[in-house]
């Protein structure tokens, strides 16, 4: 299912707002010093970089649809390596919002940190997400975009960063994240969808994006479940 351009609305009557478009933030990316940040990280950490190619901008756009588009919302980006996600975040909020980016990588942490001035990178580990937002004044986000490597967490590391991503978000946000098409049927791939269902009440999957490399799908998550009383 795609978004269908929204109409664009009359003139206001009197009493009516006005909606301005905002300008983009900027951004300063060359796509080809992105690809090379991303293959210095790929061979720095082999074991740590779940991916074999950046982000696609068409699979950017499906995972970034839980972005506000106004107001001054606060969002939180896991694990952008080189940005591919963080210049399409940027491109939806307006220059009242907040952009948290946790990244793992120092190196990747610097070029995200000159590349796009407006974001607030925090170079960290997502285990200690709660810890590291607390530190800079981030107790609630209105949405969490991931783009971290689930299958190379182990079951306790993926429920301790999915509870406080949770956390996080509360019953007002949302959550989103990618996984690939080719490993659906993985031992893996299945044990993250049950810790997913386990953690929301709502757990969507968008179409997939073949065009993406890997070809991959987006799941949407909303409404945190409350913990089971002992």
């Amino acid at each position: 299912m795609t978004s269908q351009p929204r109409p664009i609305p009359p003139p206001a009557t009197t009493g009516e707002a006005i909606v301005v478009p905002l300008p983009r933030r900027p951004r300063t990316s060359d796509p080809r010093a992105a690809r090379r940040a991303f293959l210095a990280a790929a061979l720095r950490n082999p074991g740590k970089v779940g991916a074999i190619a950046p982000t696609s901008e068409t699979m950017a756009e499906v995972l970034t649809r839980i972005v506000p588009l106004a107001g001054a919302p606060v969002v939180v980006e896991l694990g952008p390596g080189t940005g591919a996600v963080t210049g399409v975040i940027d491109d939806r909020l307006s220059p009242q919002a907040r952009h948290v980016a946790v990244e793992l990588d120092p190196d990747m942490a610097s070029f995200l940190a000159r590349t796009h001035p407006g974001l607030e990178v925090i170079q960290g580990d997502a285990v200690k997400l709660g810890a590291l937002l607390a530190e800079h004044g981030v107790t609630k986000a209105d949405a969490v975009v991931s783009g971290l490597p689930w299958s190379l967490f182990d079951d306790a590391t993926q429920r301790s960063i999915l509870t406080q991503i949770a956390d996080v978000v509360g019953s007002e946000g949302a959550f989103s994240t990618f996984a690939y098409r080719h490993g659906l049927l993985l031992s893996a791939a299945r044990r993250f969808r049950r810790v997913l269902h386990e953690t929301f009440e709502e757990v969507l999957v968008t179409e997939t994006v073949w065009r993406n490399v890997p070809p991959a799908f987006v799941y949407v998550c909303r409404r945190p479940r409350q913990p089971a009383e002992s």
